[in-house]
């Protein structure tokens, strides 16, 4: 019976101690000071998401900061707003946003939580009203980070020709402004290379409608597998795997994109990364520092290696690492027009109005 006795109060002080009262008189609720809101993807998605949240928890475990993620009910203003909402209850200081939906989540979250910083990758803060004209307004506790898509999407045209493909093929997740730069750029990067050694091209060029997998996309990767398209650009998120089982399947070839996906699929090449982990490990760096870089929206291009290839070319045939700087250089210090020529507006109404030398586009959809 004493230890009976003995073992209930045991149990007793341990549920105690675990509901001890917090300065409010309330249980002790823990606080996470660094949030990452997903967008359509998952935090896995081997992409866009997943590379924000490795730069986040870096920083957050070496400096011994509570971190965690939120995942939205659904893709929708409100469903991000509540995401940020929780995430403010639960304590955070500066919140992450991977991806233009949420511009305006945050064009609203920026004034509801003047004291939260915000971190909003390839966007900045509007009101969303395409009908009568957007507004935009970007506070001071709001950091707009952009990435030179075009520019790394040539660099992934350019490297594909270069090392002996001829038949290339473009697939876009949706006919987003980053997507479409990556696009834009892949083609013209290929159409340069191209010029360089007299040859023709082709790419055949699409937007999925998704960024998730589907067998529909993998059934329509094969396709163009099996019709002679040697290597697929696949700026498509988690749809990219669906690309890379149709490649393994076939013979093909993938460009990954976002992150390093040379892991994912032994058919990657290479990958059209952005410094996305970078971008974010700084931005928390200069927030603890005290130079958070509110009111700010910015480009990061090859010039601060906001974007570049995989350093890994083993994968490659004759494309060389010494291949790949010398074209980087040329984007870096704008020779031969290189950067000039890199055409990545969204304006562009569709690929074939771009102007092409020695590359025939085939634009389905």
């Amino acid at each position: 019976m004493k230890k009976l006795m003995l073992l209930l109060v045991v149990v007793l002080a341990m549920t105690m101690a675990a509901c001890s009262p917090s300065d409010n008189g309330g249980p002790t609720k823990r606080t996470y000071e660094l949030a990452l809101i997903t967008d359509v993807g998952t935090i896995d998605d081997k992409s866009f998401n997943q590379g924000s949240w490795e730069g986040l928890k870096a920083y957050a475990e070496e400096h011994n900061i509570s971190y965690k993620y939120y995942a939205p009910a659904e893709k929708s203003t409100s469903a991000y707003i509540n995401s940020i909402d929780l995430a403010v209850e639960n304590g955070a200081k500066v919140i992450v946003t991977p991806g233009f939906l949420f511009e305006p989540a945050i064009y609203e979250a920026q004034d509801l939580y003047p004291d939260v910083k915000f971190v909003l990758l390839d966007g900045t803060p509007n009101d969303n009203d395409w009908t009568n004209g957007p507004k935009f307004k970007i506070n001071e506790n709001v950091y707009s980070v952009f990435y030179a898509e075009e520019q790394v999407g040539f660099l992934a045209g350019y490297a594909a020709v270069k090392d002996g493909f001829t038949n290339l093929g473009f697939m876009g997740g949706m006919a987003v402004p980053a997507v479409v730069r990556f696009g834009y750029g892949f083609v013209q990067g290929a159409d340069y290379a191209a010029a360089e050694l007299g040859i023709n091209v082709n790419v055949k060029y699409t937007y999925l409608g998704g960024f998730g997998p589907s067998a529909e996309y993998q059934t329509q990767a094969a396709t163009w597998y099996q019709s002679g398209v040697e290597v697929i650009f696949a700026a498509a998120g988690g749809a990219g795997n669906s690309v890379m089982a149709a490649a393994e399947a076939n013979n093909g070839k993938v460009i990954g994109v976002d992150i390093d996906q040379k892991d994912d699929s032994t058919t990657v090449i290479t990958s059209a990364m952005k410094g996305l982990g970078v971008s974010v490990y700084m931005a928390l760096e200069d927030y603890y520092a005290g130079n958070f870089k509110g009111g700010v929206s910015e480009t990061l291009d090859v010039t601060v290696d906001g974007v570049s290839l995989s350093d890994d070319f083993s994968r490659f045939t004759t494309f060389s690492k010494a291949d790949y700087d010398a074209i980087f250089k040329a984007l870096v210090d704008n020779t031969d027009n290189v950067r000039t020529n890199i055409k990545g507006d969204a304006g562009v109404e569709k690929v074939t109005d771009l102007s092409f030398t020695n590359t025939a586009v085939e634009l389905i959809g």
